[in-house]
């Protein structure tokens, strides 16, 4: 820390140095825990540095992502739990990078408040450092911005960034996505990062305590349920990779079902996903009966319990669930792939 560089007129502006250089010191740590070779425990400067090796590899690409944890930080806030949305953070990004087949390399984050708090922000980077770690990427830097005025007391934003390496022939884009392909899930671990403004809107219209006991999930809280971070699931689809022809993944992000899968097929092609084939989880229940969401509706917001899926051959469907249950996953034919019908739609709900 520089205990020489300080601004009173700064800190009467509402920007406190001597907090961000706090902070710094107490992320190191965690930080520490995500290096892998090539990286740099060093941080403070003014780019991260990662040795990148493509031994064995004629033809590299690299493959980036970003994205936030977007207004789940509103329950965050309302918890004052912020240890697991950088998980959340480090998800959204890795898992849209994997969906090409690419093995994230390294992690940046973002994090802008109005009054910066180095303990908050230590338990938001711990959180970031746990993603990263699950993910098999570096955190080698990021930019945490005091913005007096501009956010509310109490609250910030949390974004990230990430670049991940693929092989231009092992590169997965869906075109070859084909008719007859089998559909596969892989679970979600609840609602993740999506679709919580209507989340928030339903649970709080319905006055529902965040901290109270809720049967239908097992003791556990709205609160703690709604909180419980992103799944990552960079190593068992990468294992999946490795294993089987993969023609397409898709991660279920915002949008859905009926947004995300098509995003992987061909031209002319539609998913048929066949409901009640995989469990949906007591959150998702929950949420449509307190909306009284129609079904185009749920799978328009929510991963209803499923947070990736997989587009193969049908023969190698077996071959691809029993690569990902060894990887600790619950995987599941949820439907497969066909010629769009006269509606033109995309992705039907049978």
């Amino acid at each position: 820390m520089n205990e020489k560089s300080r601004s009173d007129s700064y800190a009467a502006a509402g920007v406190d140095i001597t907090a961000g250089y706090k902070a710094v010191e107490l992320m190191k740590t965690h930080i520490a825990r995500t290096v892998l070779q090539g990286g740099s425990e060093e941080i403070g400067g003014f780019g991260g540095l990662f040795e990148l090796d493509i031994t064995d590899m004629p033809h590299p690409v690299l493959v980036s992502g970003t994205d936030g944890v977007g207004t789940k930080l509103k329950l965050a806030f309302l918890m004052d739990k912020h240890d697991t949305v950088g998980i959340d953070c480090v998800a959204m990004c890795v898992n849209d990078v994997v969906c090409q087949g690419a093995k994230p390399l390294i992690f940046l984050d973002y994090i802008a408040t109005g009054y910066l708090d180095p303990v908050k922000v230590e338990q938001i980077v711990a959180g970031v450092a746990d993603g990263c770690r699950q993910a098999g990427c570096a955190l080698i830097g990021g930019e945490t911005a005091e913005m007096p005025d501009f956010y509310p007391e109490g609250e910030y934003d949390l974004a990230g960034f990430t670049v991940g390496l693929v092989g231009r022939e092992k590169s997965i884009s869906g075109e070859r996505v084909a008719e007859g392909d089998v559909l596969v899930g892989m679970a979600s671990s609840g609602v993740h990062s999506n679709g919580y403004s209507l989340v928030r809107k339903l649970v709080l219209t319905a006055d529902r305590d965040l901290n109270a006991p809720v049967e239908a999930f097992g003791g556990k809280s709205w609160g703690e349920t709604l909180l419980t971070p992103t799944k990552i699931y960079v190593k068992p689809a990468l294992a999946a990779c490795k294993a089987c022809d993969v023609h397409g993944i898709a991660h279920i992000t915002g949008g859905g079902f009926i947004e995300n899968i098509p995003r992987i097929l061909p031209d002319g092609l539609s998913a048929q996903i066949e409901r009640g084939t995989w469990p949906v989880l007591p959150v998702f229940t929950e949420l449509v009966k307190l909306g009284g969401l129609g079904d185009r509706q749920a799978y328009n917001t929510f991963n209803m319990g499923v947070g990736m899926v997989f587009a193969v051959k049908a023969e190698e469907a077996d071959k691809l669930i029993a690569t990902l249950e060894a990887q600790g996953e619950k995987a599941y034919r949820i439907g497969r792939v066909a010629k769009t019908g006269e509606d033109g739609e995309r992705l039907v709900l049978l």
